[in-house]
């Protein structure tokens, strides 16, 4: 399944913060969870570090650590295996170097 979001990320109070991750597309697959995130990286000093798969009371359920920038490939595309997906709701959360996680999810659509 597929959803497709507009929704960006709310950055921490205090911060200015109109290029928060934006999460784009989330697709699942059996244990698989696919995002799709833009980002205007500009580098080393400021780029999407990851995002994560957490329940409706904020448990982490997996986290997937982006290791360098984007800066040429936007939106980019990046999977993780989930073991314990479990029924109910799943949100997706995604995290900016400068900024941190994000005060907004995305609903995990199955």
């Amino acid at each position: 399944m597929m959803y497709r979001a507009g929704v960006f990320g709310i950055c921490v109070a205090s911060t200015v913060c109109a290029d928060a991750p934006t999460i784009d597309q989330v697709e699942v697959d059996g244990m698989r969870v696919s995002v799709t995130i833009l980002h205007p990286d500009t580098g080393w000093d400021h780029y999407a570090d990851g995002w994560r798969v957490e329940t409706a009371d904020g448990t982490i359920l997996g986290t997937r650590e982006l290791l360098h920038p984007h800066v040429d490939e936007q939106p980019f595309r990046r999977s993780l295996t989930v073991s314990n997906l479990p029924g109910g709701p799943l949100f997706i959360r995604a995290k900016c170097s400068v900024d941190g996680w994000s005060e907004t999810t995305v609903p995990l659509s199955r």
